[in-house]
Formats: structure tokens, C-alpha cells, sequence
């Protein structure tokens, strides 16, 4: 089991960046898929994006694809969610998640999740 806590959440007008970070706890990050899913209000929780123990696989959602990136420092058991061009539909909360495998994450079926952050875009 690891604990994961993001930061990094704010108001932002459409058209800007945000930066998520998750910070994870324990000494195995390197072992887990990690990724990012976000909940707008009365909408079911969606897949964004995801990224393997190593950092070479990714996978996005068609919707955030060429505007968002996510990546991952292993020393600082942190995974980032770089989101540029935002837009008033990209608007709600974002949680981290973990796994075994970016399928699995992508597929929503990981096994920790965070408390999540919110993201506010402006139009």
C-alpha cells in the first residue's frame, strides 16, 4: 500500500498551465504504474493519463493528448501532471493513483487512490 497526496491545484484562466504533483510514501515507488484521473461535478471519475514504474510508457486520454504530460521523479517519489493550454472543461477535482501496470491504472483498476486536488479554469 502507498499514501499519496497532491498538490499543486489552483484557479487558473483558460489558455494557462498547472503543474500537479502527488507525492507517494514508501520505499517502492519505482514498482508502481502511476496516473491521473479527474472528477468534474455530477460526472463519473475519468482516466487522464498514466505512466509506468520506469517512466518509459505513458498513456493519455484522447481528450488531454498533446496538452498534458505526465511524468515521474523516482528519487523524490513524486509523479507530475504538466497541463498546458487549459481549458473550462478540464475543470475538476484530480486524484493520483496507483498500480500495477499502466493498464491497470488506465482501466481504473488501481489500488490507491489520493484525496485529490481541485483545478479551476476560467473562461
Amino acid at each position: 500500500q502507498v499514501q499519496l497526496v497532491e498538490s499543486g491545484g489552483g484557479l487558473v484562466q483558460a489558455g494557462g498551465s498547472l503543474r500537479l504533483s502527488c507525492a507517494a510514501s514508501g520505499r517502492t515507488f519505482n514498482t508502481y504504474a502511476m496516473g491521473w484521473f479527474r472528477q468534474a461535478p455530477g460526472k463519473e471519475r475519468d482516466f487522464v493519463a498514466a505512466i509506468s514504474g520506469g517512466g518509459g510508457i505513458t498513456d493519455y486520454a484522447r481528450s488531454v493528448k498533446g496538452r498534458f504530460t505526465i511524468s515521474r521523479d523516482n528519487a523524490k517519489n513524486t509523479v507530475y501532471l504538466q497541463m498546458n493550454s487549459l481549458k473550462p472543461e478540464d475543470t475538476a477535482v484530480y486524484f493520483c493513483a496507483a498500480g500495477r501496470t499502466v493498464d491497470s491504472v488506465s482501466s481504473g483498476r488501481s489500488t490507491d487512490w489520493g484525496q485529490g486536488t481541485q483545478v479551476t479554469v476560467s473562461s
